[in-house]
């Protein structure tokens, strides 16, 4: 059974996470660029240095309503990196490295079901779009993966937005895009609080992604994307 609601006339996706994973995954990559700027760090201690990192800058988000930009991202991702890789020996060269990185389509891949899900929403009829809070290399990746088509006419980046999930903006920027009431439109994502929860507060209808059940107090969760058309 379809796990889109009746009523809905758009789906929207995020992106990392959801349609696109790093790989070779984040820390490893971290691991391996730290290294060649002179410091040893396995995969784990990089995880752990970022998770801190991250919620750092996620507080300072909160602090501003979640508003954003190009300028306030990169800044964002300077100083995670950062502190994750404390101790390199050049860190602004480091951060250049990673960011490029990260920019590469090769350095991602597709989740195995997203082409057979977003072909067949498409061939429902639905509108469909990404909303994401990456920033303005979201478009370089979706070159390198056609599978990807029918979103990018509708394609939300919140640095262009000017506010970050789980900001209420956000998802109304979503609902005008899809030219819907947000009532109407699907939000699936990984994130319980950033996709979920913010979409929820906005009105619209979400879906967690939770292949690994660590949501139980969710109510509406799928656990692969082909759950969806399934």
């Amino acid at each position: 059974m379809s796990r889109v609601p009746p009523g809905m006339r758009a789906v929207f996706f995020d992106a990392v996470g959801t349609l696109l994973f790093p790989d070779p995954s984040a820390p490893v990559v971290y691991a391996a660029i730290a290294r060649q700027h002179g410091l040893n760090l396995c995969a784990d201690e990089v995880r752990a240095r970022f998770v801190t990192a991250y919620r750092r800058e996620e507080a300072a988000d909160v602090a501003t309503a979640w508003a954003t930009s190009e300028p306030r991202e990169r800044a964002r991702w300077h100083a995670i990196v950062t502190e994750t890789l404390l101790g390199v020996t050049d860190p602004d060269s480091c951060f250049r490295h990673l960011f490029d990185h990260f920019a590469r389509p090769t350095a991602w891949k597709l989740a195995p079901d997203a082409a057979e899900v977003v072909a067949a929403l498409h061939a429902r009829g639905l509108t469909l779009g990404l909303g994401s809070n990456y920033d303005e290399r979201l478009w370089s990746l979706l070159a390198g993966f056609p599978e990807l088509d029918p979103l990018k006419d509708r394609v939300l980046i919140s640095a262009a937005v000017g506010v970050r999930k789980p900001g209420a903006g956000f998802f109304h920027a979503v609902a005008r895009a899809a030219q819907c009431d947000p009532s109407e439109v699907l939000f699936v994502g990984d994130d319980a609080d950033n996709d979920y929860t913010g979409a929820s507060a906005a009105r619209m209808p979400a879906l967690l992604l939770d292949p690994d059940d660590r949501f139980t107090e969710v109510p509406h969760r799928i656990a692969t994307l082909g759950d969806l058309v399934r």
